[in-house]
Parts: structure tokens; C-alpha cells; sequence
């Protein structure tokens, strides 16, 4: 049976999260997004918390824990609430450790793991997404050849997470119709990275355009080696971050128009007593319950071995609409005040419009 109290280390995790999205992260995501940096005193304190090397080995320095997405959507969703781009950076490694963790060969993990365990922050990245309008991550035009020991890859990849400071990498390609992932290390001859990309939200974060012109990587460097790996595990665990994450924006910005219109007196009466300000704001905690509750199912099916692709799937979609609905009607309730940078209503808008676009972008 689902239980839908979580358990107490993941309560103690939840408020430890809370608590530094509330003191630190609040405290500068409007100049985050204005500047398009983050501060790297609070990237290396959100590192320290261990949120990365609690599901690396012990043997490999981490901390040895079950990796569970549970706990991984629980702490997805109040990072998103303090502010998105900032959980996307701070959260980018997982993007090369979980894979490797989850699906790498004995010889992989001791060689791209224990580097994500020492004292400051470091990060590797995922490639996914593609610069085109039919993009399907089952049918990528990005391709892998196997050649004389090694893969030669060939492609193109946007939205690829802090790019330029990643190492390694984790590019999905398509190898005989098959989407598997492939571990290329940072200066590998062909891999190129392009300039920055300038997003409409998530400005904060940086995104790159990657391109792989004969990439070669060892044979070796296959994720799982000759087994291979199972991408739509993979790509279920990223819905499940994102649909998190999207929960987690959503919850932010129904908090903020819900104090906004107890406070905001129109013809003598808060408008939060006008009802269809009211109803506004109770269809915005349904949608978000909702979508928590189905998140929460697809991630108690990953935890367990079982397929959840439907859910992570259905919530995934879900989410991507409740995201940009609840934002939106934020911005409604908050009238004209809601348009202009003095609010974070606007920003939490923009933000939400990208989760459909997401895919890959982070993962528990």
C-alpha cells in the first residue's frame, strides 16, 4: 500500500530543505534571475547537505544510501519552492551520478564516482534534448557507431546544463533505433560546446548548445557496458524530478496570491473573499495536490523495481499544464502587480512555461 506519510529521516530531510530554501535561497532568487549567477556560497551549502554523495557508495567516499525517489521528489519539490534555477544547478550532478550509480559497470563507478565526494562542488551534466520540433528521446538523431573499440557520436544537443563546467557527460544517442547513453569525458576531441543559451526563464541557470562532431569515446564508456542501460528508467526518473520541481513552483506561487489577496482591500474586503478570487485559488491547491499525490505513486513504483512509465509519464504531462495554470492565475489574482518585477509572480511564470520543454534537465 502507498503510505503517504513520509518516514522520519525523510521529515527531518524535508524541513533541513526547507529551511535553506526559506534562509538562503528566497533571499537572492530575484537577483539570480536578474544577474544570471548564483552565488557559489550557496551552491557549495546546498552540496554539503550531501544531496548528491548520500547515493554514492561508501565505498567510493559517499554516504551509501538507497537512492530513493521518494526522497529525491520530496526534496526536489521544496528546493523548486525556494526558487527552480537554482534546484536545477544545485541538483545537475545527479544527471552523471545517478546513471552511473544506478546502471554503470564496477569499473565505471570507480572511476567517474568518487570525484562527485570531495568537499566542494563539483558537477556533470546529461545531453538529451535536440534543437528540433519533432524531438522524441526514443528516436534521437543523435548517433552512436561502433568503431575499432570506440563509439564515434554525432549530433546536436541543446538545454544541456552548466556545459562549460561539466565533467563528465552523459550523452544519449541513438545506437541501432536504441537510445542508450554513453559517458564522455570533458575535452574529448569533438565535443564541442557552443555559447550560452538565452532562456525565457530558469535564467539563472546556465544552458549550452552541444555538438558532437565524431565524438570518440572508449567502448568502455558505454553506460552499463555491453549490457547496456535502461533509458526509460532513466527518462522516468527525470519525470519524476521535474513533475517534483513543477509541484514545488506551483506551491510557491498559490502561497504568495493566496497571502496577496487576504491582505489586497478593494471596495472595503480582502479579494480573497470575492468568490471567484476564492474559487480561483481552490482549483490551484487541487491541481497541485493532485499532481503531488500522482508524483508520488510513480516514484513509489521506481523505488519498488516496478514499471511506472504510464504514471511518471501522465504526471509528467500533468504537471507541465498545472505548473503554467497555476502561475498564471497567480498573475491574475495579483492584478497588475502581478506583470511587474516587484512581485515573483512573473518569474515563477516564466519558469513554469519551460517544464514541457524539460525533459532530461534533471533527475532524483
Amino acid at each position: 500500500m502507498i503510505s503517504f506519510s513520509p518516514t522520519e529521516d525523510q521529515k527531518m530531510m524535508i524541513s533541513l530543505v526547507k529551511q535553506f530554501a526559506v534562509d538562503e535561497m528566497r533571499k537572492v532568487y530575484r537577483q539570480c534571475d536578474e544577474t544570471g549567477q548564483i552565488p557559489s556560497e550557496i551552491v557549495n551549502t546546498a552540496w554539503d547537505m550531501g544531496l548528491i554523495s548520500s547515493c554514492i557508495p561508501s565505498v567510493l567516499g559517499g554516504l551509501g544510501e538507497q537512492g530513493s525517489a521518494v526522497t529525491g521528489a520530496l526534496i526536489a519539490e521544496e528546493l523548486a519552492w525556494g526558487d527552480l534555477a537554482m534546484t536545477m544547478h544545485m541538483l545537475c550532478p545527479y544527471l552523471a551520478v545517478y546513471p552511473v550509480v544506478e546502471m554503470g559497470t564496477d569499473e565505471q563507478a570507480a572511476k567517474f564516482l568518487p570525484p562527485f565526494c570531495e568537499t566542494r562542488y563539483r558537477t556533470g551534466t546529461g545531453a538529451l534534448i535536440e534543437p528540433r520540433f519533432d524531438f522524441d528521446p526514443f528516436s534521437l538523431t543523435t548517433t552512436a557507431t561502433k568503431n575499432n573499440g570506440h563509439y564515434v557520436l554525432n549530433g546536436r544537443k541543446c538545454f544541456v546544463p552548466l556545459a562549460s563546467d561539466a565533467d563528465p557527460f552523459v550523452v544519449y544517442a541513438n545506437e541501432s533505433g536504441k537510445t542508450q547513453a554513453f559517458l564522455v569525458e570533458r575535452g574529448t576531441p569533438g565535443l564541442e560546446i557552443g555559447e550560452r543559451e538565452k532562456n525565457m526563464g530558469i535564467k539563472a541557470l546556465a544552458t549550452y548548445e552541444v555538438n558532437l562532431d565524431g565524438c570518440r569515446v572508449p567502448a568502455g564508456n558505454r553506460l552499463g557496458g555491453e549490457r547496456g542501460c535502461d533509458f526509460g528508467r532513466l527518462l522516468n526518473r527525470s519525470k519524476v524530478a521535474l513533475t517534483a520541481m513543477a509541484v514545488g513552483v506551483g506551491k510557491a506561487a498559490f502561497e504568495y496570491s493566496r497571502d496577496y489577496a487576504k491582505t489586497r482591500i478593494a471596495f472595503g474586503e480582502p479579494i480573497a473573499s470575492r468568490q471567484a478570487i476564492a474559487f480561483m485559488l481552490a482549483d490551484m491547491a487541487i491541481e497541485i495536490d493532485a499532481t503531488r499525490f500522482m508524483n508520488w505513486e510513480a516514484a513509489w513504483k521506481l523505488d519498488r523495481k516496478e514499471e511506472a512509465t504510464k504514471e511518471a509519464s501522465l504526471t509528467k504531462v500533468y504537471a507541465d499544464d498545472m505548473a503554467v495554470n497555476v502561475a498564471d492565475r497567480a498573475v491574475q489574482i495579483l492584478g497588475g502587480h502581478g506583470y511587474i518585477r516587484e512581485h515573483p509572480v512573473e518569474l515563477w511564470l516564466r519558469n513554469a512555461r519551460g517544464f514541457a520543454t524539460f525533459d532530461g534537465m534533471a533527475m532524483v
